[in-house]
């Protein structure tokens, strides 16, 4: 797009289907390789990318030419398949459904990096649940619990 200028960065965070602890560290940097090839292809710039075995951090720098959910289709439809593909798991990988994309300025980046490179120490102190709670209070969105912590049936 000829003369349009943007600064938009999003914190997305998205986790493996019932939070399952399915993302083995001996193949989690191939994943996030392969997201962040994902991430490049749709021109879009990755600036931190990380996680725990049941779900991901991604900071990126978006470009409006596609749309938030558009991005995560693709990575979530690729990286599964990829995850299917490869073998890694004895039974059918797969990512929940949503996630939440959290926008920073500029100035915040610094900080939102080292959180996102921060996980493993991060999640001694809190659960998955209680960081993605705290990130909706903390940008005031309204949420249902039942449609974001789907709970293995």
């Amino acid at each position: 797009m000829v003369n349009t200028y943007t600064q938009i960065h999003l914190h997305i965070i998205f986790a493996v289907k019932y939070r399952q602890g399915l993302i083995h560290h001996s193949w989690k940097d191939e994943l996030y390789k392969y997201i962040t090839g994902i991430i490049q292809r749709n021109n879009h710039k990755l600036l931190c990318i990380n996680g725990m075995p049941d779900h991901i951090h991604i900071l990126v720098g978006m470009r409006p030419a596609q749309s938030i959910s558009n991005l995560l289709q693709d990575i979530k439809a690729d990286s599964s398949r990829w995850i299917n593909e490869k073998n890694f798991l004895k039974i059918k990988f797969e990512w929940q459904e949503g996630y939440g994309a959290f926008s920073y300025g500029k100035s915040q980046l610094k900080d939102v990096i080292t959180y996102i490179e921060n996980q493993e120490e991060h999640h001694k102190k809190k659960t998955f649940t209680e960081e993605y709670r705290k990130f909706f209070q903390s940008f005031e969105i309204d949420f249902d619990e039942k449609y974001i912590f789907k709970e293995l049936i």
